[in-house]
C-alpha cells in the first residue's frame, strides 16, 4: 500500500497533510500519537472509507482491506447477532445475493473461535460488553481473509485475556503474509511492531523501524 502526498480535510479543517508512505506486504505498522493527531483518519484513508482531498492511496491488492473500527464507534442499537455481524465480513465474496457458501461458513466459524466468541453466536451485538463487541468486530475482520488488516485501537478497553487473543491473531495474520496497520496508544502493542509512525497535527513526525 502506498500513500503519495496524501492530505484530507473536513470542511476547512486540515486533518492529515502531505503524507507519503509505503507499507510492504506482511509487515506490522503501529500508528501512534495524541488524540486528534489524525490516526483514525489515516486508517480510514488506508481502508478506502475516506477519499483523499489531495494525493493518492494505492493498495495494489486484489481486494479491499479489512477495517476494524473501535467498538465505541458502533451503534448501540445495531439489530444483529454476533454471528450475523461476523458474517458481514464475507458479504463481499458473495455472488450477487446468493447465500454464503460452505467455505464462507468455515471462515466465519474459524474467526469466531480465534476470538473466543463461539458461545456468544446468538447473542445480540448490542447486549455485549465493550470487550465482547470488540472481539466480535475483530472476528468480522479476520473472516474477510484480506491481504491488508487495519485495526483502530484493537486492544483498548478489553481485558488481558482478550488482549492476548487479539495479539495472537495479529501474529497469525502476519505469518500468512497479511499487512497489518494498527493505531494504538498501548506501549505493549507499540513495542511489538516492526515500524512505528507518530502523528502530530496530521503530520508524520517520526517513522522508526525495529
Amino acid at each position: 500500500m502506498t500513500f503519495s502526498q496524501v492530505g484530507f480535510a473536513y470542511h476547512d479543517t486540515q486533518v492529515v497533510q502531505d503524507i507519503s508512505l509505503t507499507f510492504r506486504r506482511g509487515t506490522h505498522t503501529v500508528v501512534t500519537g495524541s488524540n486528534g493527531s489524525g490516526k483514525s483518519t489515516l486508517l480510514a484513508l488506508a481502508a478506502g472509507v475516506l477519499r483523499p482531498t489531495t494525493g493518492r492511496v494505492a493498495t495494489l491488492t486484489g481486494g479491499r482491506p479489512a477495517f476494524v473500527i473501535q467498538h465505541t464507534r458502533t451503534s448501540e442499537t445495531m439489530p444483529c447477532t454476533v454471528r450475523q455481524a461476523v458474517e458481514m465480513g464475507r458479504w463481499e465474496r458473495r455472488r450477487s445475493l446468493w447465500p454464503l457458501r460452505a467455505a464462507d461458513h468455515r471462515a466465519i466459524s474459524a474467526a469466531m473461535e480465534r476470538m473466543g466468541i463461539e458461545d456468544l453466536a446468538e447473542r445480540q451485538l448490542n447486549d455485549l460488553s465493550g470487550g465482547q463487541r470488540q472481539r466480535s468486530l475483530i472476528a468480522q475482520g479476520l473472516a474477510q481473509d484480506a491481504e491488508i488488516l487495519i485495526l483502530d485501537e484493537p486492544t483498548a478497553g478489553v481485558d488481558l485475556a482478550a488482549q492476548e487473543l487479539i495479539r495472537t491473531a495479529v501474529d497469525e495474520e502476519l505469518r500468512r503474509g497479511v499487512t497489518v496497520l494498527e493505531a494504538s496508544h498501548d506501549p505493549r502493542d507499540i513495542s511489538r511492531a516492526a515500524r512505528v509512525l507518530t502523528l502530530e497535527r496530521g503530520l508524520v513526525v517520526s517513522d522508526t523501524r525495529a
